[in-house]
């Protein structure tokens, strides 16, 4: 019998209280304050919400065969953005802009943060020239804005490339980047290897710093021999088929060792990808957006930087990220590890212990697109909202205050199996929902606030209130507020318990199961002292009643390299005390079902289906500590992949593993 979604978390709870599995510890959890800004002290709902526009193209070009191509070319820039209400600074941040419409929207331009929205066509390939232009006014690069870690293995411009070094100091030095469309279906050479990145052109590189990354070259000659495409300095030029579901991506650095602070500093957008039989549903949607066709202006001025754009009202994206700030409005980051578990020493070189890394960070800030705690006005009717958790650590738990129910119609991959009906929404950083909520029965003058009821800490399972405590009611407890009009006319939707949406693509028969490993592991030398590092990797399996995880490293040899057009199902045992929402690049999945196999648990073997907002394609899913998880992937194009957790601060200490899919 399957069990209900609160039993089931519960269990997860039980689970992980009772694991006691090789490496586990005690260990010492995130901290939440950070930053000389008082989160009480920054006002709640006073800018209203900026809903965010499409990006401008470049043109349309022709591709090797002929075909139309939407092509862009956007950089990612330094700016300066409101972030917080009127009264306070603004803030110093990066982000992504179309080289079409320069400088911010406030401007007339398209640098923002969050990014502008790419919308795609299905079957229709868009083409991305992504630039490096992290410079000042003379062509100087710009440091970073947060504290580098340079005894991780990270891209390490200054060399050894692609490595770490003993040198506990703040990096200083040209930034690299490298963007990945997470959840898109692509050739390899476009897919954003974290060792393919690249510095910008700038004209004070310094002498004997590598320039890009280890595979770059690898995967420039690979874009030219594939689709005619030339690479500059200072850029990459990728190409995405948009041959799967539409869905909700979404794309986001992925350097090597850097992503989570160059994630936190704003590089990060929407793609959505419609049309196809993928989108075919029976019933309408609320506020379906046209397609890039249908407009080619740049969206900016002060008008579409308040209210976004204005054909399509009822369907708004949300990008939900946890800040901190200082009093002058810059971005809070931590510099040391002390700030994750008070310990202050010693550090790398004189332990094993990196002095700059925190093993998660909890900002105390909740912004969404962009602006701290925002208000949207909406009208009495359906609206669709397309939702992204990218904090970097971060769960949320999402939930009306009035208990009015959300609608979830899809996910990471596209629809689900069909419309499912949630009291609150589980969001692990990566993961995207597709949800419709009905305002027609509230009360023109409501405001209704959007909680988060998550905790303030790294998230393993569990009831709010019951088995955690949630989220800081006053700041990380609420997202934003809803104030509801009359509505300017009739709703045309279609109610979203009739809709029915379109089957998933089916994946095929099983050609190979994989056993891999999450695993986490303390100090070598210095007692009591944890997390040191996360790594994935094989499942020991010897044992049956005790399963070991066999951790590896980056750089170790391959050890997972299906064949290109075979299935695979992979059970991932989460042998840590936290959950991990893990990432698979290339592939959208079927999640299967989780198993308890936790030894100290009184529910080991209990197995559970997928929830009813899992149903469909996933490139990210939640593993319970104490669980084996098992989904099931089709692997289609020969190359070189990864697959990681998408807590930013775990994939960047190791816990990342190469994926190379085989040529059949």
């Amino acid at each position: 019998m399957k069990q209900t979604r609160r039993e089931f978390l519960k269990i997860t709870t039980l689970a992980g209280a009772g694991l006691m599995l090789p490496g586990a510890s005690t260990r010492a959890r995130a901290q939440l304050p950070g930053g000389t800004l008082d989160p009480t002290h920054i006002p709640k709902y006073r800018m209203p919400l900026f809903t965010l526009p499409s990006m401008p193209r470049s043109g349309q070009i022709r591709g090797v065969d002929g075909r139309r191509i939407d092509y862009y070319e956007i950089a990612v820039r330094q700016f300066r953005q409101r972030i917080l209400p009127p009264g306070l600074p603004a803030t110093t941040v990066w982000s992504y802009g179309s080289l079409r419409a320069p400088g911010t929207p406030a401007q007339g331009g398209s640098f923002s943060y969050p990014s502008f929205t790419i919308e795609a066509r299905s079957e229709r390939p868009v083409r991305v020239k992504w630039i490096n232009d992290l410079k000042d006014r003379a062509g100087r690069y710009l440091p970073h804005l947060l504290p580098v870690d340079q005894t991780l293995h990270w891209a390490n411009p200054p060399g050894p490339r692609d490595h770490h070094t003993m040198d506990p100091t703040r990096y200083a030095g040209p930034v690299p980047i490298v963007t990945h469309l997470h959840g898109g279906h692509s050739g390899d050479e476009s897919d954003g290897y974290p060792e393919a990145w690249y510095l910008p052109a700038a004209s004070n590189l310094p002498a004997g710093a590598f320039a890009e990354g280890t595979w770059y070259e690898y995967f420039k000659n690979q874009a030219r021999v594939r689709h005619g495409m030339e690479w500059e300095p200072g850029s990459a030029t990728f190409q995405y088929p948009n041959d799967q579901a539409a869905t909700t991506l979404w794309f986001h650095d992925h350097s090597l060792g850097i992503v989570r602070q160059n994630v936190y500093a704003g590089p990060a957008g929407f793609y959505l990808l419609r049309g196809g039989p993928g989108d075919q549903v029976d019933g309408r949607l609320p506020g379906s957006r046209p397609g890039a066709d249908d407009d080619e202006r740049p969206r900016g001025g002060r008008e579409a930087h308040e209210r976004g754009p204005s054909h399509a009202p009822y369907e708004i994206p949300l990008i939900i990220q946890d800040r901190s700030f200082n009093a002058d409005g810059s971005l809070f980051y931590p510099d040391s590890r002390a700030f994750f578990d008070g310990f202050t020493g010693p550090y790398v070189p004189e332990s094993d212990i990196a002095p700059i890394w925190n093993a998660e960070f909890f900002g105390n800030t909740i912004v969404v697109n962009g602006r701290t705690w925002p208000y949207l006005q909406v009208e009495r009717r359906r609206y669709r909202f397309r939702v992204l958790n990218a904090c970097n650590s971060r769960f949320l738990i999402l939930k009306m205050d009035t208990g009015l129910p959300f609608w979830q119609i899809g996910s990471d991959g596209g629809f689900l199996t069909q419309p499912a009906g949630l009291d609150q929404l589980l969001l692990a950083p990566a993961e995207r929902a597709d949800v419709i909520v009905d305002f027609s029965q509230v009360r023109p003058g409501t405001r209704l606030t959007l909680l988060n009821l998550a905790p303030d800490e790294p998230f393993g399972g569990g009831a709010p209130g019951t088995d955690f405590a949630p989220a800081d009611p006053d700041t990380t407890g609420q997202v934003m507020q809803f104030r509801v009009v009359a509505a300017s006319g009739p709703d045309p939707s279609t109610p979203p318990d009739r809709l029915v949406l379109p089957a998933p693509p089916q994946l095929g028969t099983t050609n190979a199961v994989r056993h891999l490993s999450f695993n986490e592991l303390d100090s070598e030398v210095l007692a009591g002292v944890g997390p040191r590092i996360g790594l994935l990797g094989l499942a020991d399996l010897t044992n049956p009643v005790q399963p070991a995880g066999v951790p590896l490293r980056w750089m170790d040899d391959v050890t997972e390299t299906p064949i290109a057009g075979t299935t695979e199902v992979w059970e991932i045992f989460d042998i840590t005390e936290d959950a991990h929402p893990m990432h698979v690049h290339q592939v959208q999945f079927e999640i299967l079902n989780r198993e308890v196999f936790d030894p100290a648990s009184p529910d080991q073997g209990q197995v559970f289906a997928p929830e009813a907002g899992e149903t469909g394609r996933k490139d990210t899913v939640v593993l319970y500590p104490g669980m084996i998880t098992r989904v099931k992937a089709h692997f289609d194009l020969a190359g070189r992949y990864v697959w990681h957790c998408h807590i930013l601060e775990h994939e960047d200490n190791e816990m990342m593993r190469p994926l190379q899919v085989m040529p059949a």
